[in-house]
């Protein structure tokens, strides 16, 4: 269905969306419309895209299983063996280096996602960016190929390239989340947002099938120096994110550029966005305050994917073939909840399933620390009950802010959403690094189990933030 200028109804911005009434959020001027079902699935197409990085580079494969292994060890401790204090120490080093690339790469997030948004918004080039960023990070993926097996600079290279990539995603996924107000109406955006995020899960299993296939397969021969194969499953990943990035590009409509957006510098921008977040605070309070309280408990949901395999092979001691089938496990239950609870969202409204899911996530993370004296069953039982929750919450904050976001301003919105998860996101690295060191220099035996009490602590400050944010009143309508 096309408006009377020949732009697609469902996409196409009226008038009203550029006039600045700040007080009119862009999911009002999508209500009554009908849009393709062809346009939802491929926008939601781009979080199965992406996943792997996710999932098999961040979570469970790559980083785990390799960038924080023995591999990347001194020749001093060449030869030692999981228990020794030497060994264990070295090993939590990596996984704190690790931290520490993480926090750079969201202080670089935290300055550049709000102007990223805000200079696509009205630009008709909010896809265009989407793509170039998408385009980035498959290149971060496809340089992983070239991280040997060896302590320093190819560990350093390792980790830089990790860092970098999640830069790429994270500014795609700003306009990306953006895109969400074209896909969905008022009563749809739940189950929309849900439904990107369980495409990713799901995305994630096949992913990771994949690679316990491969490796029960004998790599298909890739065993010259016993890296070679899990280098080339970083190319793969690289591989699967174009073909299935395409049909977004291709199905969903641009939007069109306002007649009347100005150019601005780069200086200009930032004047322009710090005008624009006093106005939220005078205006749409809510948008404001969810911003805040969802920069930590977001924060809080990266740590629980970002280290959950780190502690799954470090503190209970999972081999490949159980990290990989604990990551499929884990996101086909994430996924399958997060489908779930987007209906569950559109009935009860995001607030709810938010504070629901983090509640949960506390208790869970709670039980995998405490009891982890007691073997594997505690990690299998306490992780997957933390995937139960991890997706939902993730799919409710896309959604509550979606319905939150002023109209014409979606980009920028996001972009905001994305830095002020960035300004929080060293909370979760740092506390876990801290955690960790703490518990070294005390001599405590495993110090990197005490870096789940970082994500804890993280997650059970933006439960008691969350609190405080109010539901809009055409919410509660």
């Amino acid at each position: 269905m096309t408006d009377p200028h020949g732009n697609d109804a469902a996409t196409s911005v009226p008038a009203a969306a550029d006039t600045g009434a700040i007080a009119t959020m862009g999911l009002d001027l999508q209500e009554g419309r009908k849009i393709p079902r062809k346009q939802v699935f491929s926008w939601a197409l781009w979080d199965w895209a992406t996943q792997p990085f996710n999932s098999v580079i961040l979570t469970f494969v790559f980083v785990p299983l390799y960038l924080t292994t023995g591999a990347f060890l001194g020749p001093e401790l060449q030869g030692l063996e999981e228990g020794d204090p030497a060994f264990d120490t070295g090993i939590a080093a990596l996984a704190t280096a690790l931290g520490v690339a993480n926090a750079l790469a969201a202080l670089v997030i935290a300055v550049a996602a709000p102007i990223i948004g805000q200079r696509s918004d009205g630009t008709g080039r909010r896809k265009f960016w989407l793509g170039v960023n998408t385009g980035l990070l498959v290149l971060c993926m496809l340089a992983l190929f070239f991280v040997q097996p060896s302590p320093g600079s190819f560990f350093i290279l390792g980790i830089s390239l990790v860092a970098i990539g999640s830069v790429f995603s994270e500014i795609a996924g700003v306009n990306y989340n953006a895109m969400l107000v074209q896909v969905s109406t008022p009563k749809t955006v739940g189950r929309v947002s849900g439904l990107g995020w369980g495409f990713g899960y799901l995305g994630g299993i096949v992913a990771l099938t994949i690679v316990i296939v491969a490796q029960l397969s004998g790599w298909f021969g890739l065993t010259d120096d016993g890296t070679l194969a899990i280098r080339v499953v970083a190319v793969g990943c690289a591989v699967w994110t174009i073909i299935f990035a395409i049909p977004i590009f291709l199905n969903v409509p641009e939007l069109p550029a306002s007649p009347d957006k100005k150019r601005l510098s780069i200086a200009q921008s930032y004047g322009k966005l710090f005008r624009d977040i006093a106005r939220l605070y005078r205006e749409t309070p809510t948008t404001f305050w969810f911003l805040l309280a969802s920069a930590v408990f977001r924060d809080g949901l990266a740590g629980v994917f970002t280290y959950g395999a780190v502690i799954a092979a470090a503190v209970y001691g999972f081999g490949f073939i159980q990290v990989v089938i604990f990551g499929i496990a884990a996101n086909l239950v994430a996924g399958v909840s997060t489908i779930v609870s987007g209906r569950l969202d559109d009935r009860f409204g995001p607030r709810a399933i938010i504070l629901f899911s983090l509640g949960g996530l506390v208790a869970a993370g709670s039980v995998v620390f405490l009891f982890r004296d007691l073997g594997d069953t505690v990690f299998w039982v306490g992780g997957l009950v933390l995937c139960l929750f991890v997706g939902p919450a993730q799919a409710a904050s896309r959604s509550f802010l979606a319905r939150v976001s002023p109209a014409g301003k979606e980009g920028e919105v996001f972009g905001l959403y994305a830095t002020t998860g960035r300004a929080a996101s060293p909370l979760s690295p740092a506390l876990w690094a801290t955690f960790i060191a703490i518990a070294s220099a005390a001599g405590l035996a495993g110090p990197t189990a005490y870096g789940i009490l970082g994500i804890v602590l993280v997650l059970a400050i933006g439960f008691v933030l969350m609190l405080f944010v109010k539901i809009p009143k055409h919410e509660r309508a």
